[in-house]
C-alpha cells in the first residue's frame, strides 16, 4: 500500500526539491500557472502514488513542505494554465514536467508523441497542429526527478587555482575520453575520466585544465533516436542542476564530485560546457518536458507573434535571460556547480545570445552584469563561445573582463597559414601576439585570447592534414552537415596512406600547427587526442557518433607526437614571455631602454611594410621579450626568438648579441620530439618547412 502524504507551508527558499533531514520543500517558479501539482512516484519509479497541489503561492514562486520524505524520493511536476499558443500560453496538465532545480534525473525521455503538449499531425502539410491540445499522460515516457542531498565528505579539497597565464586547457567528452581506453574504468563514466590512467596520461601531458563537453542532463534529439544516432555532444539541455544520467554510476551525483576531487588532487581544474542559452525543447514543434509546460511565455523568448520562438541559437528556442527568475535559475545553477561540485570554470555555449536584449548584444547585459557582481563566480574562469547566428551574432573580442573567448581567427589564420595560403604572415603575426586588435581594450589582457587550432566542432589535427573535404555521411544528413569551409590539406591523397612522404609531411605539419599554438600569446586549448594523433576518419561534426568515430582511438596512439606535445607545454611553462598578460606592441621598456618585439628579416634585418606584402614572404622572425609596461617582478627572462620557415631550408641571421650572451635553438619541428639544444652565434640554418625557437642565455 502506497504513504499517503501531507502537505504544509513550506518555503519560497530554495528552489527544487530540498531535504532538511526530516522532509523535503519543493519549490517551483511559474508566474503564468493557474495551480502546480507534485507528483510523487513509488521507488522504482514506475507508479505515480500521489498527485499533490503546493499549497503556497509567494509572487511566483509555488512552494510546499512534506514530512517523512527522504533523499531518492522520484518526483514531477504537473502545471495547470491556459493552452493559447497565440497567446504564448502552452499548459498541459496531462504533461509530467521535469523540475528545471532537480538534482538528479532517473534517465532520458523515450520519444513518443504523448510527449507534445500538442496534437500530431500525419499530414505534413498542417502547420496548425500545434495548436491542438494532446490529452495523453507523458509519465510513461518521461523521467523522473530525484530527490538529492548533495551533501559530500570533500576532506582537503583545494581548487588549483591556476592563474589564466599559467593554464592549458584539454577539451574532453566525458564517455569519448575513455570508452575504447584499455585500462580505464568505469568507461564512459564521469569516474572513468578521473581514473588513474586518465589521470597519469593528462599530468604528464602538463594539463592544467580540463574543459568537459556539456555534462548537464541533456535529450537525445527525436530524429537522431529514429536513425539509431544519439545526441552525443549534448548541447541540448534538459536539466541545468542535473548531471547526464548516462556518465553516473550507481553512486549517484556523487560520482560527479568524486570526479572533481580527484583532479583537482592532482591540480588539474574542471571547467564546464554549459549551454543556457537555449533548451532541448525546440520550437513550437517541440515536446513539452519542463519548460515549456511550466511557463513557456516566462522561459522563453517569444516572436511578435507570441505562438512561434525567437531562435537566434539554430536550435528552435532561446531562453528568456531578460526574465528576473529566468536570470536567478542561470545564476543559481552556476553557483550550484562551483560551490556544491566545486568546479572551476564555464565555457558559455553560444555567449552572443546571453548578451543580447532587445537593442541588441551589449556587453552591459544583465547576464553580463549579474555574473561580475557575483562573488562566488568572481573566483572561477569564464569563457565565452563569442557567436551565434542571431542579429550581430559574432561579437569576439566585445565581451566584457573578466571573460576569455574562444578565438576562430586564431584557427582559421593558423590553418590557413600553414596550408600555404598567400600573404598570411601579417595574419599570423597578429595571432602569435594575443590577436590585439580584438582583445586590447578595456583593461583586457593578452590571456583572454582562448587559442585552438582545432576544437569538437571540426576536424581533429590529424584529419586537418589528411582531408580536404569532410566525411560526415554516418550522420545521415548526405554530407551536408558540418563546415565546408575548414582550411585543410590531405597533402596528396584524401585520407589514410601508406605513401611515406605523404605522412612524414603530414606529420611535420602537424607539428608546425601545435607549435604555433603553443608558442602564441594567449590561453592555448588543445583538443582531446590531438596530442596523440586521434582521427574521426574526416567527420568534422561527430555531434550523433557515440561510437568509434567520436571516440578517442588510444590503440593508435602516436607516442612520438605525445612526446613534442609534452615537450612544447614544458617549454611554455618554463617561459613567462609566452604567456604574458600585457600585450607586444614594440613599445620601450623603461627598464632598459630596448623595445618588447622585434620582426626580422632572414638577413636579420628589421621587416619594413613593403616585406609584409611581398607575396614570395616565406620567412619570418619575431623577437619576443618581456612587455613594456610589466612590473618589474614580472621581468623574469630576456629574449626569445621565433623562426617560422614556409619555404626551403636556408640561413637565418639571428639578432646581435650583447656580451656574454648566445642564441639557445630550444625547439625544432623538424626534431620529432621537439626538443633540440644548438648554442649559435650569428646565423643558423633553418630546415625547410618548420618552426624554431631561440632563447637568449647567458655563455657558458
Amino acid at each position: 500500500m502506497n504513504p499517503t502524504y501531507t502537505v504544509s507551508r513550506g518555503r519560497a527558499e530554495p528552489l527544487g526539491a530540498t531535504f532538511d533531514g526530516d522532509g523535503v520543500n519543493f519549490a517551483i517558479f511559474s508566474t503564468n500557472a493557474d495551480r502546480m501539482t507534485l507528483c510523487l512516484f513509488s521507488p522504482d519509479g514506475k507508479t505515480e502514488i500521489q498527485r499533490i497541489d503546493l499549497p503556497e503561492r509567494d509572487g511566483d514562486v509555488w512552494h510546499g513542505y512534506i514530512s517523512g520524505l527522504r533523499p531518492g524520493q522520484m518526483y514531477g511536476y504537473r502545471a495547470h494554465g491556459l493552452f493559447e499558443p497565440e497567446q504564448g500560453h502552452r499548459f498541459n496538465y496531462n504533461k509530467l514536467l521535469i523540475d528545471p532545480y532537480a538534482k538528479r534525473l532517473s534517465s532520458h525521455p523515450i520519444w513518443h508523441d504523448a510527449l507534445m503538449g500538442h496534437t500530431v499531425s500525419a499530414d505534413p502539410g498542417n502547420t496548425d497542429a500545434d495548436l491542438t491540445q494532446d490529452t495523453r499522460d507523458s509519465a510513461p515516457y518521461m523521467p523522473r526527478c530525484i530527490v538529492e542531498d548533495p551533501a559530500f565528505s570533500w576532506g582537503e579539497d583545494l581548487p588549483p587555482n591556476t592563474l589564466i597565464d599559467e593554464t592549458i586547457i584539454y577539451e574532453a567528452h566525458v564517455k569519448g575520453m575513455t570508452a575504447l581506453h584499455e585500462t580505464a574504468e568505469p568507461k564512459g563514466k564521469f569516474l572513468g575520466l578521473a581514473s588513474d590512467p586518465i589521470l597519469e596520461h593528462l599530468t604528464n601531458l602538463g594539463i592544467t585544465a580540463i574543459e568537459l563537453l556539456p555534462s548537464q542532463a541533456f535529450l537525445n534529439d527525436r530524429f537522431l533516436v529514429e536513425k539509431d544516432l544519439v545526441n552525443y555532444w549534448g548541447y541540448q539541455t534538459l536539466g541545468f542542476f542535473a548531471p547526464e544520467p548516462r556518465y553516473l554510476t550507481a553512486g549517484g551525483i556523487a560520482d560527479f564530485q568524486q570526479m572533481v576531487a580527484r583532479f583537482h588532487a592532482v591540480g588539474i581544474e574542471v571547467i564546464m560546457d554549459v549551454v543556457y542559452n537555449h533548451t532541448c525543447e525546440g520550437d513550437e514543434r517541440g515536446p513539452t518536458l519542463a519548460f515549456r509546460g511550466l511557463d513557456n511565455a516566462s522561459y522563453y523568448r517569444l516572436a511578435e507573434n507570441p505562438r512561434y520562438y525567437i531562435n537566434d541559437t539554430g536550435t528552435g528556442n532561446t531562453v528568456n535571460v531578460d526574465h528576473p527568475m529566468v536570470l536567478r535559475m542561470i545564476m543559481d545553477s552556476l553557483r550550484y556547480w562551483v560551490e556544491v561540485m566545486h568546479v572551476d570554470g564555464f565555457r558559455f555555449d553560444l555567449c552572443a545570445t546571453l548578451g543580447r536584449t532587445l537593442s541588441g548584444f551589449t556587453p552591459g547585459a544583465a547576464f553580463f552584469d549579474t555574473i561580475r557582481q557575483d562573488p562566488v563566480l568572481a573566483r572561477v574562469k569564464l569563457i565565452a563561445e563569442p557567436w551565434d547566428i542571431g542579429p550581430g551574432g559574432y561579437q569576439l573580442g566585445a565581451f566584457p573582463p573578466p571573460f576569455l573567448e574562444w578565438n576562430d581567427k586564431f584557427r582559421d589564420g593558423v590553418r590557413q597559414f600553414w596550408r600555404g595560403d598567400e600573404k598570411r604572415y601579417p595574419h599570423l603575426a597578429d595571432r602569435l601576439t594575443g590577436s590585439a586588435r580584438q582583445f586590447d581594450h578595456s583593461g583586457r589582457p593578452a590571456t583572454a585570447s582562448v587559442n585552438f587550432i582545432t576544437a569538437h566542432d571540426g576536424f581533429t589535427l590529424t584529419d586537418l592534414v589528411s582531408y580536404e573535404t569532410k566525411h560526415n555521411l554516418a550522420n545521415g544528413e548526405d554530407n551536408k552537415d558540418g563546415h565546408s569551409e575548414n582550411f585543410s590539406s590531405n597533402l596528396g591523397v584524401e585520407g589514410p596512406t601508406d605513401d611515406e612522404d605523404i605522412t612524414a609531411a603530414r606529420a611535420q605539419r602537424r607539428r608546425n600547427l601545435m607549435a604555433t599554438l603553443l608558442l602564441s600569446q594567449g590561453t592555448p586549448m588543445i583538443l582531446g587526442g590531438d596530442e596523440f594523433g586521434n582521427s574521426q576518419n574526416g567527420n568534422n561534426n561527430a555531434y550523433c557518433q557515440d561510437n568509434e568515430i567520436g571516440w578517442l582511438n588510444w590503440s593508435e596512439f602516436d607516442a612520438d607526437f605525445a612526446e613534442f606535445t609534452r615537450v612544447l607545454v614544458e617549454f611554455r611553462k618554463a617561459h613567462p614571455i609566452l604567456r604574458q598578460k600585457q600585450f607586444l606592441h614594440s613599445r620601450e621598456r623603461i627598464v632598459d631602454g630596448i623595445e618588447d618585439l622585434f620582426w626580422w628579416r632572414a638577413d636579420g634585418k628589421p621587416m619594413e611594410p613593403a616585406d609584409w606584402q611581398d607575396p614570395g614572404l616565406d620567412l619570418l622572425c619575431v623577437e619576443m621579450r618581456t612587455a613594456s609596461g610589466t612590473p618589474l617582478y614580472d621581468a623574469l627572462e630576456t629574449a626569445i626568438v621565433i623562426i617560422i620557415n614556409t619555404g626551403e631550408e636556408r640561413v637565418v641571421t639571428l639578432p646581435e648579441l650583447s656580451d656574454g650572451k648566445v642564441w639557445v635553438n630550444r625547439i625544432d619541428t623538424t626534431e620529432k620530439h621537439g626538443a633540440v639544444f644548438r648554442s649559435a652565434n650569428g646565423n643558423i640554418e633553418c630546415p625547410a618547412n618548420s618552426l624554431m625557437v631561440m632563447t637568449l642565455e647567458d655563455a657558458e
